[in-house]
């Protein structure tokens, strides 16, 4: 766990212990043992200073630079960073030099909020940017919540946070059950659930008034798709259809136009 000071909110500069504390965080043991992960980045730190219970600690730079920031994160401990430290702490090759070490809380499937219209089950996805991706997406569309499948990159990790660009503080994201338990709690909350793969039924032949019914959308892994054991456990598989050369779309951009077609008829759906 991250050491911070216990007196006053007084502006210190990183100590050493806090710098290897927060380069754990890197790392899935490190973030296991801790019960924390690393936030880089502005908009993704803005984003979690929303629930500033949460924030363990703010590191940043320059605080005149990052003034909106320090304003926000009243009552939190703030250190100062130099370069070689930032250097430390980073992951990107230019850094917005601001990080927070954020309590994780995830959230549980019993814990997700009943009668759901839009999810996205992510089945085995293992590219992180890509599962940052999706969840921010489905943030975008206004799902419900995300599911990570046992198999799947964690939502803790740093490229998964940063690729969220915060949108992992704004939906549930459930890391841990495998493809049946989620679809089966998807079946038991009155979700169709349609997996998203090749050979299924075209998507924009599909009526409005069933893309509008409570959905879930089931995502395979980048490399392989959905094995035939997910497959027989949807509704129905759906594909999307490509008019040009491309051979495949990347598994975030048909996550965003499955999401964006379910959602726009759910909103435009007929009392």
């Amino acid at each position: 766990m991250i050491e911070v000071d216990s007196g006053p909110d007084a502006l210190v500069p990183i100590s050493k212990a806090q710098v290897r504390s927060a380069r754990r965080l890197h790392h899935r043991k490190g973030r296991q043992s801790a019960g924390e992960f690393l936030v880089e980045g502005t908009q993704a730190v803005r984003e979690a200073l929303a629930n500033p219970d949460e924030v363990r600690l703010l590191i940043v730079d320059d605080p005149d630079r990052h003034g909106e920031l320090v304003a926000l994160a009243d009552g939190i401990p703030l250190v100062v960073a130099d370069r070689n430290e930032i250097s430390q702490l980073a992951e990107t090759v230019m850094s917005q030099g601001v990080f927070a070490v954020v309590r994780d809380t995830a959230a549980r499937l019993e814990d997700l909020t009943p009668e759901p219209k839009l999810v996205v089950i992510c089945a085995e996805v293992r590219d992180p940017g890509n599962a940052g991706t999706v969840i921010r997406c489905a943030d975008a569309f206004g799902a419900d919540a995300v599911i990570l499948t046992r198999g799947s990159v964690e939502r803790t990790n740093p490229k998964t946070v940063r690729a969220s660009v915060g949108s992992i503080f704004h939906l549930p994201v459930v890391s841990g059950p495998d493809a049946a338990q989620a679809i089966s709690w998807a079946h038991d909350q009155g979700l169709q659930v349609f997996a998203a793969d090749a050979g299924g039924r075209i998507l924009d032949e599909m009526s409005r008034s069933e893309l509008a019914r409570p959905t879930a959308w089931v995502l395979g892994n980048e490399a392989w798709g959905l094995p035939d054991e997910v497959i027989d456990l949807v509704d129905e598989v759906v594909s999307i259809p490509m008019w040009g050369r491309a051979e495949s779309l990347n598994l975030s951009t048909a996550a965003a136009v499955c999401l964006y077609t379910s959602a726009s008829a759910q909103r435009h759906e007929i009392p």
